[in-house]
C-alpha cells in the first residue's frame, strides 16, 4: 500500500482594507464611508482606501488628486501607524495562540503554517474560520484567509473571497485552480509582465502551463523557471518565523515642494532623527546609507554610499546623506525625500518545518 503524500497546511491571513477599516472602528462617523487614509485632493498618495471608496476605483498608491477625481465625496483621513501597529500586534498574539510558524508580510498580512498546531486540530480550514472570528470578535476587525499547501496558492486563495471570507484550495485541486486563474491574478506577475504576457499569447494558468520551461526562461529570465513550477503547483518556501530586516527607513512627503537644497537638509534632518530612533530600538547598524528622492513629477531616484563600517548615529548618517545631496544637481523641485539603511548587521534564522501527513 502506497503512503499518503505529505503537504503542509499553510493559511495566509489578510486583513480588509487594514488602515480603513481601523479608521472606521475607531470613529464611528467614518463607517459606511468612502474614505481615503493618507492624501489630500490637493496633493499626497492615498495608503489605503475603504471598500466604499474602492467601488469607485480609489485604490491605494494613487494620488490624493486622482482619488477625489474618482470620488469627489471621498473623506481623506490622516495615517496613524502607532495605532495600526498596535492592532497588529493584538492580531498577531492571536496567530501565536495556534502556531509560533507565524510569518509577517506587513502590518495586515502574514503566512501561518498550522501543519503542527498548538490547538492539535487537523483542519487548517476550521482553524482559519476560528482565526478570523477571533479577530473580529476580539479586535473588531474582518479578516480574509487562504488555505492551502504552499504559500504562494494561499496568497492567491486568500483574495478570492474577500471581504470577511475565506478559501481553502485542497491538495488535489491546487493545479486545476491554477490552471483557470487569469494570469494577471498570478502573485508576483506585476502589471509589465502581465502585459508581457499577454503579447506571448498567455492569458491564463493553463496557457502558462503550456509553455516550456526553456521557452519561459528566454522571454522572462530567471523568472521563467518559477513561473514554470508555480502554475504546477511547485513552491516550496518556507514559512519564516523571523523574518530578517533588510533595511530600515524613513521618508516624508512634502505639502509644499521644495527647491532649495538648505531646506531640504532641514527636513532631512528630521527624516534622520527618525531613522535613528528606530534604529537604536531595534539595535540594528548598517553600512549602506542611501537617499531617496522623489521629484514634482513624481519621477524617483536614489543615491547611495557604502561605508566601511556599521553606523546607526544621526551624526554620520546625515553626514553620509549630505555627501550624497549634492554629489549632483537636482532636476526639479522636490515633493518628497527619505533615507534607508541597508547592508545591516543582522543574521538570518532559519525555521525547522516539519511536514506531515494529513486529510486536508
Amino acid at each position: 500500500m502506497s503512503e499518503m503524500p505529505t503537504y503542509r497546511k499553510i493559511i495566509h491571513v489578510d486583513m480588509d482594507a487594514f488602515y480603513a477599516s481601523v479608521e472606521q472602528m475607531d470613529n464611528p462617523a467614518l463607517r459606511g464611508k468612502p474614505i481615503a487614509v493618507g492624501g489630500s485632493e490637493n496633493r499626497g498618495v492615498v495608503s489605503a482606501a475603504s471598500y466604499e471608496a474602492r467601488k469607485f476605483g480609489v485604490r491605494s498608491a494613487i494620488s490624493g488628486v486622482l482619488a477625489k477625481k474618482y470620488c469627489p465625496k471621498i473623506i481623506f483621513v490622516r495615517p496613524r501607524f502607532d495605532r495600526y501597529k498596535e492592532i497588529s500586534t493584538k492580531i498577531h498574539e492571536i496567530f501565536h495562540d495556534y502556531t509560533d510558524m507565524v510569518e509577517p508580510l506587513s502590518l495586515d498580512e502574514a503566512y501561518l503554517d498550522v501543519t503542527q498546531n498548538k490547538k492539535g486540530n487537523p483542519s487548517a480550514s476550521l482553524l482559519a474560520q476560528e482565526i478570523r472570528m477571533r479577530i473580529l470578535n476580539e479586535v473588531g476587525i474582518s479578516a480574509s484567509a487562504g488555505i492551502s499547501v504552499n504559500k504562494f496558492v494561499a496568497k492567491i486563495a486568500s483574495d478570492i473571497n474577500k471581504p470577511n471570507g475565506q478559501k481553502t484550495v485542497n491538495p488535489d485541486e491546487v493545479e486545476a485552480f491554477l490552471e483557470e486563474l487569469p494570469i494577471r491574478k498570478f502573485y508576483g506577475v506585476g502589471k509589465v509582465t502581465t502585459e508581457k504576457m499577454y503579447q506571448l499569447g498567455i492569458f491564463t494558468g493553463v496557457d502558462l502551463k503550456s509553455k516550456s520551461v526553456e521557452f519561459l526562461e528566454k522571454h522572462f529570465g530567471k523568472s521563467g523557471a518559477f513561473y514554470y513550477n508555480v502554475v504546477r503547483g511547485i513552491h516550496n518556501s518556507e514559512v519564516k518565523s523571523h523574518r530578517i530586516t533588510k533595511s530600515v527607513a524613513a521618508e516624508n512627503t512634502f505639502d509644499v515642494n521644495l527647491t532649495s537644497e538648505i531646506f531640504m537638509l532641514e527636513q532631512l534632518d528630521i527624516i534622520a532623527t527618525t531613522l535613528e530612533r528606530r534604529l537604536k530600538k531595534h539595535k540594528i547598524s548598517g553600512k549602506t546609507v542611501t537617499l531617496k528622492i522623489k521629484y514634482s513629477d513624481f519621477t524617483q531616484q536614489t543615491r547611495s554610499k557604502t561605508l566601511p563600517y556599521f553606523i546607526s548615529d544621526k551624526s554620520l548618517i546625515l553626514e553620509t546623506v549630505e555627501e550624497l545631496l549634492y554629489q549632483e544637481r537636482m532636476k526639479d523641485s522636490v515633493r518628497l525625500l527619505g533615507i534607508s539603511l541597508n547592508n545591516l548587521n543582522t543574521e538570518e534564522k532559519k525555521a525547522v518545518i516539519v511536514q506531515l501527513k494529513f486529510a486536508f
